[in-house]
C-alpha cells in the first residue's frame, strides 16, 4: 500500500502523517510530496526519515492513494494528473467540494456514496465536518428544517503563520518582546476576536460561512435544510467550537437526543450541568471525536434544540477525516 501525502511539510500534512501512524493505516511505502522549494527536505514517519519528492515524482511512484493538503490552486492543477494515473485522491482543499461530479465525504455521515469510479474525493471544511457528525443522527430521527451556527475557530485553521502571530503577540505582551513578526491576520488575534474567516462576498457573508451552508446540504443529501452561519476566529489552538441552534420538523425528546448522540459514531457527549461538564478545545485537542454538550431546548420556539459542538480541527476537521475516507475505501475494496 503506497501512500502519498501531498503537502507533507505543512501543518495539516504533518498531522496527516501523525494520524496515519497512530491509526496504523497499512502504509508499505510513504511518498511525501511538496512544492519544489521543499523537495529534498526530510519528514519523519514511524521513526523513519523520508525525503520529500516533487509532484511529478509522486505520480511516477504510483501510490494507491494520495492525500492532498496543499491548497486549492495546487489541487486544481495536480489532483486530475494523479487521478489520470490511476491514483485515488482525497483532497483537503476547497477546490472540489462543490463540484457536482465529486463526492464530499464525512465517513460517519455519507461514506456509502463512494464507488470504485471516484478518483477525486473531497474532504469537507473543518467546521462543517464536526457539525454534520453531530447533526446526522438527529436529522435521521427528527428531520432538520433550519440550522443557525456561530463558530469560534482556532488559529490553527489558518496555519502556522497564524499560530506564530498569536504566540508572538503573547510574548510581546508578557515579556515586552520587540521582535517583528509576520501578520496572518489584519488585526491582533491575542486578547481579541475577529468576526471574519476568509474573504467577504457580495451578500455580506464570508466564503467560510457559505461553505458551511452549501457543504452541509451536500453531505447530508438534503437541499431542504436551511443553514445560516457566522464564523469567528478566536485566540485558541486546540480546536473549533460551535454554538448550534437546530429547528426540526418533528418534536423531540431531550433524553432521546442525548441517547442518540451518545450512540452515534464519532460522537462523545459531555453534558452535565451539575459538574460543569461541557466540551472545550482544551479537552478536544489531539482527539479524533466530536464532542457535544450544553444540550437544551430553545424556549423561544417549538421543536428547536441548542447544542455546543467542539472538535480538533486539524484532526477530525482535516487529517483524521481524510484518513478515515482512505480506511473506508480500503475496507470496501475501493483502493
Amino acid at each position: 500500500m503506497k501512500v502519498a501525502v501531498v503537502g507533507a511539510t505543512g501543518l495539516v500534512g504533518s498531522k496527516m502523517l501523525q494520524v496515519l501512524a497512530e491509526r496504523n493505516f497499512p502504509v508499505t511505502e510513504l511518498i511525501p510530496v511538496a512544492s519544489e522549494r521543499s523537495v529534498g527536505k526530510e519528514v519523519e514517519f514511524k521513526g523513519k526519515k523520508y525525503k520529500v519528492v516533487s509532484m511529478a515524482d509522486g505520480i511516477a511512484a504510483k501510490p494507491a492513494v494520495a492525500i492532498f493538503s496543499a491548497g486549492g490552486g495546487t489541487s486544481l492543477e495536480w489532483a486530475p494528473q494523479f487521478a489520470l494515473a490511476g491514483i485515488k485522491v482525497i483532497d483537503n482543499s476547497s477546490a472540489w467540494r462543490m463540484d457536482a461530479t465529486k463526492k464530499l465525504v464525512v465517513p460517519e455521515v455519507n461514506a456509502d456514496v463512494l464507488t470504485e469510479n471516484d478518483f477525486i474525493i473531497a474532504n469537507p471544511n473543518c467546521s462543517t465536518i464536526q457539525m454534520v457528525v453531530a447533526l446526522q443522527p438527529l436529522h435521521k430521527k427528527y428531520t432538520i428544517k433550519r440550522v443557525v451556527v456561530s463558530t469560534y475557530q482556532s488559529v490553527t485553521g489558518t496555519g502556522k503563520k497564524a499560530v506564530d502571530q498569536l504566540f508572538a503577540e503573547r510574548a510581546k505582551a508578557e515579556k515586552g518582546s520587540t521582535e517583528e513578526y509576520p501578520m496572518a491576520y489584519k488585526y491582533q488575534i491575542d486578547l481579541n476576536v475577529i468576526p471574519q474567516i476568509d474573504v467577504f462576498l457580495d451578500n455580506g457573508y464570508t466564503k467560510e460561512e457559505i461553505k458551511m451552508v452549501k457543504e452541509t446540504c451536500k453531505i447530508m443529501q438534503d437541499d431542504n435544510i436551511r443553514v445560516t452561519a457566522t464564523t469567528v476566529r478566536i485566540p485558541v489552538v486546540g480546536g473549533h467550537s460551535e454554538s448550534v441552534n437546530v429547528e426540526f420538523e418533528n418534536e423531540f425528546d431531550l433524553n432521546e437526543v442525548k441517547d442518540l448522540l451518545a450512540s452515534a459514531p464519532g460522537v462523545i457527549v459531555q453534558n452535565d450541568d451539575a459538574t460543569q461538564l461541557y466540551p472545550m478545545p482544551l479537552w478536544a485537542h489531539e482527539k479524533d471525536e466530536v464532542f457535544v454538550g450544553r444540550l437544551r431546548r430553545d424556549d423561544t420556539q417549538p421543536k428547536t434544540l441548542n447544542m455546543w459542538i467542539v472538535s480538533d480541527n486539524l484532526r477530525k476537521g482535516a487529517a483524521t477525516n481524510a484518513v478515515q475516507i482512505a480506511e473506508y475505501m480500503l475496507s470496501n475494496g475501493l483502493l
